[in-house]
């Protein structure tokens, strides 16, 4: 038995308020399943299960506010469910009472062993039948065939919800919904996201010695190479600058630890791999930075894929607790209304935050000659516990580097 808990979405969550349960209990439930809808001061976020089980009990009701930590439902295991579906002869509990006898049968010889009862071999045909444990006890008290049902969950595994719409007639009313308590008007999520904003920058601010770098880069040859790759492609797969930027921060970040990581109990803790957090600026106000995984490891075309599909979940308010907490570095980009530059705060317990200003023509001297050039102004915030200014400014001379070879990006 485990117990699934309140996440922690982010080094300034405290507390979240569960919003819905997406499972009952009885419910199996695979690692990556979505099982729960929290609201936490910034978003609503869909909480995954990272174990395969079945949901034994829900301890929390929606609308309640609890803190991080907090046992939210209890799971048994894969491993301690798995011999009880796997059991090659029905248990008496589940047996139809016909089946049953009333006294144990005598010991049959073993050289002649009697044919196997039809209702035996009904039951196990059932057993084979994909479906949750609450699933088959419902369309057992309904008298439902689950032969006779297609399954609408996990791997086509037949539900609670599955069972109650077939033994639900035309006209009759349909069970009663999960409970779902109701998000905060705009204007309050509005709020309550810069506050929440604020307290982690105030934190940040007291407790991390920042110190703060900016260089210019030319991004003339990044743009024209930008220019003539999507010009090949259809619409859809353009690229837009900002996956530029972003995969040349991944490949720097990639042999500069001291950039990419957590300082925690008073050490630095470099991380393996490279997950960007991006700063995406909601709608209704105030701002989170959810994680491009991997960024190091992926393509142009991959990142701008996720990219894409981050900044539409984050938006629409559809982000999943694993875009949220594992963030290694932030990069945070104005875009092309944005100002010329930004003094960025680092996000705890993150040791570096890379900026971009809007890419703007500015005067651009070289070889002696003047000339105007298409020019992003990159910043960096980092943390002096961590490292120093001649790392920080070794880390944005290989951004600008990298920059200048877009087609090796």
């Amino acid at each position: 038995m485990s117990e699934f808990r309140m996440p922690s979405l982010g080094a300034d969550m405290e507390a979240g308020t569960l919003v819905e349960w997406r499972v009952a209990v009885g419910d199996a439930v695979r690692r990556g399943d979505i099982v729960a809808v929290v609201d936490t001061d910034k978003a609503i976020i869909e909480v995954e299960i990272w174990e395969d089980g079945v949901v034994e009990e829900l301890l929390v009701p929606p609308g309640r506010k609890v803190p991080v930590g907090t046992p939210l439902a209890r799971v048994r295991r894969a491993e301690a469910a798995a011999p009880l579906a796997a059991a090659p002869t029905p248990r008496a509990v589940e047996a139809p009472p016909a089946a049953r006898p009333a006294v144990a049968p005598p010991p049959q010889p073993v050289a002649a062993p009697p044919p196997r009862p039809i209702a035996a071999e009904a039951l196990e045909t059932l057993r084979r039948i994909h479906a949750t444990p609450l699933a088959r006890r419902v369309a057992q008290s309904l008298g439902v065939d689950l032969a006779t049902i297609a399954g609408s969950g996990p791997d086509g595994a037949v539900t609670r919800a599955d069972v109650e719409r077939v033994a639900t007639p035309p006209g009759a009313l349909a069970p009663a919904p999960k409970p779902v308590a109701a998000p905060p008007p705009a204007e309050e999520r509005a709020a309550r996201a810069r506050n929440a904003m604020a307290a982690a920058m105030a934190r940040s601010k007291r407790e991390i010695p920042h110190y703060y770098l900016t260089t210019r880069i030319d991004l003339a040859r990044a743009l024209a190479w930008l220019a003539a790759e999507n010009a090949r492609r259809s619409v859809a797969d353009r690229l837009l600058p900002a996956v530029l930027l972003l995969r040349a921060v991944a490949l720097a970040a990639r042999g500069a630890p001291e950039m990419n990581g957590s300082f925690v109990d008073g050490s630095l803790r470099s991380a393996a791999s490279v997950h960007l957090g991006v700063g995406i600026s909601l709608r209704q106000g105030g701002l989170v930075a959810p994680a491009l995984r991997d960024a190091d490891q992926k393509s142009l075309d991959v990142l701008m894929r996720e990219l894409s599909d981050l900044v539409a979940r984050t938006r629409a308010g559809v982000l999943r607790s694993s875009d949220l907490g594992d963030a290694t570095l932030t990069v945070t980009n104005l875009g092309e209304q944005g100002a010329l530059s930004v003094h960025g705060v680092i996000y705890p317990p993150q040791v570096a935050l890379v900026g971009f200003g809007r890419i703007a023509e500015q005067p651009w001297a070289q070889d002696g000659m003047l000339d105007v050039r298409p020019v992003v102004v990159a910043s960096l915030a980092a943390d002096h516990r961590a490292s120093d200014g001649h790392r920080g400014s070794r880390f944005l001379a290989t951004i600008d580097r990298l920059l200048q070879e877009p087609e090796k990006l």
